[in-house]
């Protein structure tokens, strides 16, 4: 087993290392305040290949593995984990596309997702399925060639904002069998964009309901096969889990950094703090939490590279742990800081409010619980999960 990095991978984090720091870094914090979506920053990543890392290279992508892509994700998120969160979410439209759509969709569609030129929603949640995701209710009836789309999405990323969007709705009956993945360019009469949500966190990116009132696409623009839709909802999830608890990791390792220079620097009894062994432990223990979320993440991400029969399940573990300890981490970091830790002058505050939904979003950390326990007590011992 060989944790460290290989030349490729590290050329990779040095090149998003770089870009993180002179495009996103001095401009986060603006992000934020003014709630702005970046899209040009979003452009320039796409000429570097971070709008579709694994997307297949005949599709325009870099066809990287998932675990070359957390590398890329956690430098980017250490700048700005609200726009590394979106760039997540356009990575998955991007792949889901070039993965199950048919040559013209490919044709159509990816080239310019992967090189940031347009950009994707990712359309499951509903008013009234959240968790419960097969029980949604958006329909989609097939009438002489075409999809007629009726219903509603909730806080999706990036509506309103985006060029085309990957929709879960119903094509038959009840529960996951008849859900069907059907494309949707953003702009096709009939679907009209709620109010921009005012949030706690992501402020880089816009949150929209989407209604669809007798939307009409070709049924070429179905993925897959009609019923096939909610499989691949979940395989993008398992990659989307991956990536938010990548999105957690840069940010704790940011608000990391950040408190260790502050120990340093700040002084009360005479005395730098960073002398006093509570807080040395402290920050021994955020450190310890940081690398375990790390390897853990990175676990997941081989397992789904490999294709292992248990990805799920690793997926589901590494989002629970990195999400509840880079928030974690996040608030240790802030508390050192004191009452500077609670003011915008400072940028902990900032990177505690965008790390807060990521135990919520990708399906939340008590359904991950359930996805753990659930194949744990499938099986007559835990062999299968180690």
């Amino acid at each position: 087993m060989d944790f460290e990095l290989n030349q490729d991978q590290l050329a990779f984090q040095d090149t998003a290392r770089a870009f993180a720091a002179g495009e996103m870094a001095p401009h986060a914090a603006r992000w934020d305040e003014e709630s702005h979506f970046p899209l040009d920053v979003i452009a320039k990543a796409g000429e570097l290949g971070f709008c579709g890392l694994y997307t297949p290279e005949e599709h325009g992508g870099l066809g990287l593995s998932r675990l070359d892509a957390t590398v890329v994700f956690e430098e980017l998120a250490v700048a700005c984990p609200s726009t590394a969160a979106y760039l997540t979410i356009h990575n998955m439209v991007s792949w889901m596309i070039a993965s199950w759509g048919t040559a013209e969709l490919k044709a159509h569609w990816c080239e310019d997702l992967a090189a940031g030129r347009k950009i994707g929603s990712y359309c499951l949640t509903e008013p009234g399925s959240g968790s419960d995701a097969a029980s949604l209710k958006t329909s989609a009836r097939l009438e002489q060639g075409h999809y007629v789309l009726n219903g509603s999405k909730a806080f999706i990323s990036g509506a309103g904002a985006t060029d085309v969007l990957v929709v879960m709705a119903r094509t038959g009956g009840e529960g996951a069998k008849g859900v069907s993945a059907i494309v949707v360019p953003a702009n096709t009469p009939g679907i009209s964009y709620g109010k921009k949500e005012v949030k706690m966190g992501w402020n880089s990116q816009p949150t929209r309901t989407i209604s669809f009132d007798n939307v009409k696409v070709p049924a070429s623009h179905l993925l897959g096969a009609e019923g096939e839709g909610f499989k691949f909802a979940m395989k993008g999830l398992d990659g989307g889990r991956i990536n938010i608890a990548t999105c957690s990791v840069g940010a704790a390792q940011a608000a990391l950094n950040i408190a260790h220079a502050y120990m340093k620097e700040r002084r009360q009894f005479n005395r730098p703090i960073a002398d006093f062994q509570a807080l040395q432990f402290k920050l021994a223990d955020m450190q310890t939490e940081l690398v375990a979320a790390r390897q853990m993440v990175r676990l997941a991400a081989c397992k789904l590279d490999a294709g292992s029969p248990n990805a799920t399940t690793y997926c589901a573990m590494a989002k629970r742990l990195a999400t509840d300890l880079g928030f974690k981490i996040c608030n240790e970091a802030l508390q050192l800081h004191g009452g500077y830790g609670y003011i915008r002058d400072y940028p902990l505050e900032r990177y505690f409010r965008d790390v807060r939904v990521h135990q919520i979003l990708e399906g939340t950390n008590e359904i991950m619980r359930v996805i753990i326990a659930r194949h744990l007590l499938a099986n007559d011992s835990n062999e299968d999960i180690r």
